[in-house]
């Protein structure tokens, strides 16, 4: 995809530039064609349609390939949209999908593959055309390896919910799910109580047949309070999957694994604290200690989340009514920046509870 960038000016001192965004595989479109194919470094081009099964199916490999040439200067790989770019795919004799061509560097005349497609044989072309010697990257894996040997004590742990993609390295709808399936292990791999894992049915057996796997891929929850599993009936879009955990697990991720603005928050204490920013500095008083006493029938990461609104009244008592708007901007500051996941989930956290007080 397109790089954006973060000119952040700093007065005297030089600009400094963040990458928001920096995909493997870069977008090309009719306005950027030939700005980035046809210059100083070969380009392979995969012309595709959304809908089209195959160009799904070639999608994990591709992207793959993507993250391996990621480093190459003298390659890009690239990928045109051709229901958004219909000239630009006609320009270039596409009449089905996926069609990948090989555009040598300081040419816009393309060269066909016709090989597999896999990311394998796609690096050897490639590094055939190019001179290069790119291996394929095995990027590493959020997603939880299930076996014969590790499955009762992974998926029958009654303190995870976890869900299990039964597969076959065979099927083609599997190969298909699977970078979402990626998407939705990093979205939760934060959340110490849900386990997002797969296991080989074709290679198990044994285990698809216990648990009436009849096709692939077939994907069943089992949460805390159920190790007989249930079958996931939801869709098959990351945000499907990402919906279904968060009513089920009580989390609360987006599609990008970021904690929303309801993750901290406490039913029985948010509805304290309204009472307590509601009160005068004589009646908070009385409001702090029944928060105190709620926060002691609280357990698990709720007792986590009631010491945070403990804290915020009692600086809220002793700073002042601005003390929670002034962290809340504090801690937005924050964000702001470049900081780990952990970080980030700890400040988001903060300022949730925070913003019930400001």
């Amino acid at each position: 995809m397109a790089k954006y960038q973060i000119w952040l000016g700093l007065g005297a001192f030089a600009l400094l530039v963040l990458t928001a965004l920096a995909e493997d595989v870069v977008v090309l479109t009719e306005e950027n064609f030939e700005k980035e194919v046809g210059q100083d470094r070969g380009a392979l081009v995969e012309f595709y349609a959304p809908w089209c099964g195959h160009c799904k199916k070639l999608a994990p490999e591709y992207e793959k390939l993507g993250t391996s040439f990621r480093k190459a200067k003298s390659v890009l790989i690239g990928k045109v949209d051709c229901d958004e770019h219909k000239s630009l795919c006609s320009k270039y004799d596409v009449s089905g999908y996926p069609t990948i061509q090989w555009f040598p560097k300081g040419s816009l005349e393309p060269k066909k593959y016709d090989g597999p497609r896999t990311s394998e044989s796609l690096a050897e072309f490639v590094n055939t055309e190019a001179g290069t010697n790119v291996k394929i990257a095995t990027p590493p894996s959020d997603v939880v390896v299930l076996t014969s040997d590790n499955f009762d004590e992974i998926v029958l742990d009654e303190t995870k919910d976890v869900l299990v993609e039964f597969y076959a390295p065979w099927c083609g709808h599997c190969k298909s799910l699977a970078p979402t399936y990626e998407k939705v292990a990093t979205a939760f791999k934060l959340e110490e109580d849900v386990v997002i894992a797969n296991l080989d049915a074709d290679k198990y057996r044994d285990l698809g047949e216990k648990y009436g796997v009849s096709g692939f891929p077939t994907l069943k929850f089992f949460p805390k309070s159920n190790k007989a599993g249930e079958d996931y009936e939801s869709g098959r879009d990351l945000d499907d999957f990402v919906a279904f955990i968060n009513e089920k697990s009580g989390t609360h991720r987006d599609a990008k694994g970021h904690l929303t603005s309801k993750a901290g928050i406490v039913e029985s204490l948010d509805s304290l604290v309204k009472e307590f920013v509601a009160a005068t500095d004589e009646e908070k008083k009385a409001v702090f200690t029944r928060i105190g006493q709620e926060v002691e029938t609280l357990k698990g990461s709720a007792a986590r989340y009631g010491k945070i609104y403990s804290k915020a009244a009692k600086n809220s008592m002793e700073k002042g009514s601005d003390y929670a708007k002034n962290e809340v901007q504090r801690l937005q500051r924050l964000l702001e920046k470049s900081i780990s996941p952990a970080k980030a989930d700890e400040f988001t956290l903060k300022k949730n509870i925070l913003s019930t007080f400001a």
